[in-house]
């Protein structure tokens, strides 16, 4: 098996792994939130992070993956940051509407595909930015409905959806540049990420719910789903960095909107959730929007593929054939090389 070939089923098994993981914890977190009433969104995320955590402690020192710790400053930073985006993305939720939440989550795309084309040059083809249109507009019909406006709501949104697209392309620069592979990553921002949630994670969830974490009833209910998705979002977070590594932050942006649609049908079929005419149509056009981007996408990469294997070849034929450098204007430099060589053999004889 080539080294593409592994590439691309790395790539099919981190999309899979994120897709199952996420679902599963959206159904568990719903269970625990709707029907138990633990509510308190943001500190739980902080012990989903604090048990990845010891998770991948453990892992390391069973030698399943090396420690490599690079730039201290810029993990922090990273950290910190992605433990923000998530305070601010809860935040929103509790000062709009689910409506408008939503719509603030789909505006995360099109400022990635911004941030990306003028910082970082990156170039999306049109076929590429109509594909993201019409799941953009998918996403849209099945999930937004009210769009109750308000200006703090509509700040925390704007940075919620600044920080979040920083993070993520971060996310996959860091590990580009540093050459560190997602767990790496994700087992030293780790502790950034769960030491800010776990600081602000209670005053925040009081301030949205008027209620205390520590002075909830745990029962035995609540702790086995609780732990359940401790231990799912394991495997969310892990594949969140993996994807994101292998992929980019616009591609892990689609997944999540195809989670969206998964989970609006799981809701409706195990949860016997409302269901709509407009929720099955919007379903259909994303579903369409992420087929052609995933079809877009994959006729670039195999154009780039061919056009590299093209360069490759015809630097190797311009290194083993000297008549190329004749018609490329390198008649000069070629003589002048033959004329020192021999130069230095007449002297050393």
């Amino acid at each position: 098996m080539g080294e593409g070939e592994r590439f691309q089923l790395g790539t099919i098994g981190a999309l899979t792994l994120s897709v199952v993981s996420s679902v599963s914890i959206v159904i568990c977190n719903k269970a625990l939130m709707s029907s138990l009433h633990f509510i308190f969104a943001t500190t739980l995320t902080s012990w989903h992070l604090l048990v990845t955590f010891c998770s991948l402690h453990v892992a390391l020192k069973m030698r399943f993956f090396e420690h490599k710790p690079f730039e201290q400053k810029v993990v922090m930073g990273f950290g910190i940051l992605n433990g923000i985006s998530i305070g601010l993305l809860n935040l929103s939720l509790g000062f709009n509407s689910v409506g408008f939440y939503q719509m603030t989550k789909l505006a995360i795309i099109p400022c990635t595909v911004m941030l990306e084309t003028l910082f970082l040059g990156k170039k999306f083809s049109t076929r590429i930015q109509f594909a993201l249109g019409i799941l953009l507009l998918g996403v849209g019909i099945a999930t937004v409905t009210d769009l109750q406006l308000n200006a703090l709501g509509s700040i925390l949104s704007l940075l919620a959806v600044i920080t979040t697209c920083v993070a993520q392309i971060m996310t996959n620069t860091i590990q580009k540049k540093f050459k560190v592979s997602s767990t790496q990553l994700l087992y030293q921002s780790c502790p950034y990420q769960a030491g800010t949630l776990l600081i602000c994670g209670p005053f925040l969830d009081k301030f949205l719910t008027n209620l205390n974490v520590f002075a909830f009833k745990y029962t035995t209910q609540v702790t086995f789903f609780i732990v359940l998705s401790c231990l799912i979002s394991i495997s969310v977070n892990f594949s969140t960095f993996l994807v994101i590594g292998k992929t980019s932050p616009v591609t892990y942006q689609v997944l999540g909107h195809l989670k969206t649609c998964l989970v609006l049908a799981f809701g409706y079929i195990l949860l016997q959730d409302p269901f709509s005419s407009r929720n099955l149509l919007g379903i259909l056009i994303a579903m369409i929007g992420m087929f052609l981007y995933s079809y877009y996408c994959t006729l670039e990469n195999q154009q780039k593929a061919v056009e590299a294997a093209a360069q490759a070849s015809q630097a190797r034929e311009a290194e083993s054939d000297p008549l190329i450098n004749v018609e490329n204007g390198s008649t000069v430099a070629t003589d002048t090389v033959g004329q020192k060589s021999q130069a230095w053999s007449k002297d050393k004889d």
